[in-house]
């Protein structure tokens, strides 16, 4: 029963009282606590395959989608500019779930599987609280191929995408409650409904992970009521031939079903949520915007692959409509996630709580960020506040002056190093040689 609902109850009992208090043992009326006092509720939304240059209030890419949902918590939050995230969605997701790099859980890249040995933050809020929270997973999963695997992780609810996309948003397998069927419901719609019957339900503080696959491919033209792109022809060679417009209606709509979530919530009840908005990886070749190349973005270590929004607002964020050029990693949402929940932890496995950063801008943050992937041999990217180092296990290095060179477009290997490169270099190996023993 949610608070909404209570009001109507405690109304009736505190009326109840005023005619005969004889009648009514008040020690046995559940009265619910203030919701702006209680433990907050935690809306983490996954968006597929969207980088800065496809996000509001980045300064890359040109073409920007119309999001008046996202845009509102930017202005009532704070957006960060340097969170990396894997250059593929799995590891990206495992990195959240576990707190620990891929390299740690085996999850380098597309189509590995999370060990259900591993401790979930789900699972890690419910062992340091006391089972405090419900949580639920709605969406796309791609972990495993087993419905079975969230549930087994700590995961009180689990319905969605079990794999990595669709074949069409209207002709796709739902899985709830470990059964799939055929829906022909737009995905991001359906997640939608998901999402807000399962909060309805709740009666304690809860935890919604909600990833939607928008706006991965196949590319397509969004329900209209959704998006601002207008009346585009849906034929397959329209949409080959101009992708953005139809990637950019899939945005939007993600961004017009957030909405729609956030309204269905009570006053209250959104004063005691804070919502975390993040991409998984950067914006698909096809789709990509300048100052990124198409060989640098998702797929890649380069910025364009790596460098993803991250927005925070709601509860308990103090800091209003700011932006923050703190390091964070994916990994770093398990500690912060679990500081939000009352689960105090400043560093667990691979991952630094940003939690201070919501409400000071001064608090101490990582020195550097580390991510990986893993096609056609392993490669490894690591940063410090100015500079970037990329390996290869083939012996290949790349090196960039962030500073100065923010995309990446002039390799510093072969040139002659400054004092300050060669340190910041050998400081870059040192930390990565840290890392991987």
């Amino acid at each position: 029963m949610r608070f909404k609902k209570q009001v109507m109850l405690i109304g009736t009992l505190a009326l109840l009282c005023s005619c005969s208090s004889s009648n009514v043992d008040v020690d046995i009326v559940d009265t619910p606590t203030d919701p702006t006092s209680s433990k907050p509720n935690i809306l983490l939304v996954i968006a597929d395959d969207m980088g800065l240059d496809a996000t509001p209030n980045y300064s890359e890419g040109a073409i920007k989608p119309n999001m008046p949902n996202l845009t509102a918590l930017m202005d009532s939050g704070v957006t960060f500019k340097n969170l990396w995230s894997y250059p593929v969605c799995s590891p990206t997701r495992a990195s959240i779930l576990t707190g620990k790099y891929g390299s740690k859980t085996g999850v380098l890249e597309v189509g590995n599987t999370i060990n259900t040995s591993e401790t979930s933050i789900q699972q890690f809020i419910d062992d340091g609280s006391s089972n405090a929270y419900a949580s639920a997973i709605i969406g796309k999963w791609h972990l495993s191929n087993s419905a079975d695997d969230p549930i087994a992780m700590g995961v009180d609810y689990y319905a969605g995408l079990l794999t990595g996309g669709v074949q069409s948003y209207t002709d796709w397998n739902l899985t709830e409650n470990g059964i799939t069927n055929n829906s022909t419901e737009y995905t991001t719609s359906k997640f939608t409904d998901l999402a807000i019957e399962w909060v309805d339900k709740q009666s304690k503080p809860w935890f919604l992970w909600l990833a939607y696959n928008a706006p991965h491919t196949p590319f397509h033209l969004a329900p209209t009521n959704l998006h601002s792109q207008g009346n585009l022809p849906t034929d397959a060679a329209s949409i080959e031939t101009n992708p953005m417009p139809y990637y950019m209606s899939a945005v939007e709509a993600m961004d017009s079903e957030i909405g729609r979530l956030l309204n269905s919530l009570t006053t209250a009840e959104k004063a005691n949520t804070v919502i975390i908005f993040i991409g998984d990886n950067g914006t698909p070749n096809k789709v990509t915007q300048s100052p990124f190349s198409r060989s640098k973005s998702k797929n890649s270590l380069y910025q364009g692959g790596v460098n993803v929004p991250l927005v925070v607002s709601g509860a308990g964020v103090t800091r209003i409509n700011e932006q923050d050029d703190a390091l964070i990693s994916t990994t770093d949402l398990f500690s912060t996630i679990a500081s939000i929940a009352g689960v105090s932890t400043s560093n667990r496995e691979n991952s630094t709580s940003f939690y201070p950063l919501l409400t000071n801008a001064s608090a101490s943050t990582r020195a550097y960020t580390y991510t990986e992937i893993s096609n056609n041999g392993i490669g490894y990217a690591i940063r410090n506040e100015s500079y970037k180092l990329i390996k290869y296990e083939g012996g290949a290095e790349e090196f960039y002056k962030l500073t100065t060179d923010a995309y990446e477009n002039a390799n510093l290997i072969g040139t002659t190093l400054s004092a300050e490169a060669m340190n910041a270099k050998a400081a870059l190996e040192a930390e990565l040689i840290r890392i991987q023993n």
